[in-house]
């Protein structure tokens, strides 16, 4: 699914769209780009080479950002499965990433161009490219530029919220939600990595989370606090302990199925509480944000909350920081400066 142009498309997009195809139908020697036959293997095929060695979560992700690219390119005639990748040139790629400026926010636009630059990659190693056709088209310098601070975090009141209409939902529905929105909070985890816990992920005594589809395939251990712990009792009490998945669908009858659920299910259980709880609109995400905003208020280490949060890189974490200019301000009042008036008489 390409990634939503309605979201991120500004009031001049359709015009930004002719304006690409102007650029590429006015270059000297464009090179025609052309629909991939459809008995052209998998295995020799670059966007699913591309797409087969990312986790499930990026692979989504990025296949929608090719499908962006390759409807770009052609006016949506084409899409990632069809678009001859092998054809693109310089002057296909310079102007895909000027559009991409023009109308994406900078860290989607780079995104996007992740993906076309790794789909290329594949193409060359695939021998479908020769190496000065396949450098000159990945030579695009990432788009610069800020943009606002994207999800929110919630506040303890809206958290509660949530855990109280959970609490009148006394089909297994409603404690496997508080379960559900305990760990997503609690540990911090992404959705895609919550839908792929099994029960025997979930250590009992020791309250340990083996998380083994993170970000980038890399496994971690986290652990649920102590007020999230009862909420996982309750559900797993309603669940049973047999093998599978530690969060499983339950359907009107409050029957559940043993077996595993989708990162959108997430979505629209949250949204279904949050609008039940009036909240204002929130994603799975800002329950992650809201987690590591809260325990870098509670004073913890920022490198202890990066490998909590199982990110590679402690800025990552930083960006998460919701707390705030009070944060700053408390921060400032720790330093004692040795400041003393002119006209004050030294202590003696």
């Amino acid at each position: 699914m390409p990634i939503s142009k309605s979201a991120v498309y500004d009031d001049n997009a359709e015009q930004a769209r002719a304006a690409l195809a102007l650029r590429l139908s006015g270059r000297a020697n464009s090179t025609e780009i052309s629909v991939v036959s459809p008995n052209l293997p998998a295995d020799q095929h670059p966007a699913a080479v591309y797409l087969a060695r990312l986790s499930s979560g990026s692979r989504r992700t990025m296949a929608g950002a090719l499908d962006t690219v390759a409807g770009l390119i052609t006016s949506y005639r084409c899409n990632a499965k069809t678009l001859d990748w092998s054809a693109l040139r310089y002057q296909h790629t310079t102007a895909v990433r000027s559009l991409l400026a023009d109308i994406y926010a900078p860290a989607t636009a780079n995104k996007i161009l992740a993906a076309l630059r790794g789909v290329l990659k594949e193409a060359w190693r695939l021998g479908q490219m020769d190496v000065e056709d396949y450098q000159r088209a990945a030579d695009l310098g990432p788009i610069r530029g800020s943009q606002a601070e994207r999800g929110r975090a919630l506040a303890g009141d809206e958290l509660q919220r949530l855990f109280v209409v959970c609490a009148k939902d006394v089909t297994p529905a409603g404690c496997r939600d508080a379960a559900l929105i305990a760990t997503l909070y609690g540990c911090g985890l992404r959705r895609s990595e919550v839908v792929a816990l099994d029960i025997a992920d979930y250590g009992l005594e020791s309250g340990g989370i083996t998380v083994r589809s993170g970000k980038g395939r890399k496994a971690r251990l986290t652990y649920v606090p102590k007020g999230a712990r009862p909420a996982l009792a309750a559900w797993l009490s309603a669940r049973g302990t047999a093998a599978g998945a530690l969060f499983c669908p339950v359907n009107k009858g409050g029957k559940i199925s043993y077996r595993r659920m989708t990162d959108q299910a997430i979505r629209k259980i949250l949204k279904k509480r949050g609008a039940e709880a009036g909240l204002s609109p929130f994603t799975p995400h800002d329950l992650r944000r809201t987690m590591i905003g809260d325990l870098l208020d509670a004073g913890a280490d920022i490198s202890t909350v990066q490998r909590l949060a199982g990110h590679a890189n402690v800025t990552t974490t930083a960006r998460y920081d919701r707390r705030g200019e009070s944060a700053k301000k408390r921060a400032a009042s720790l330093i004692d400066v040795p400041y003393t008036p002119q006209d004050a008489e030294p202590e003696k």
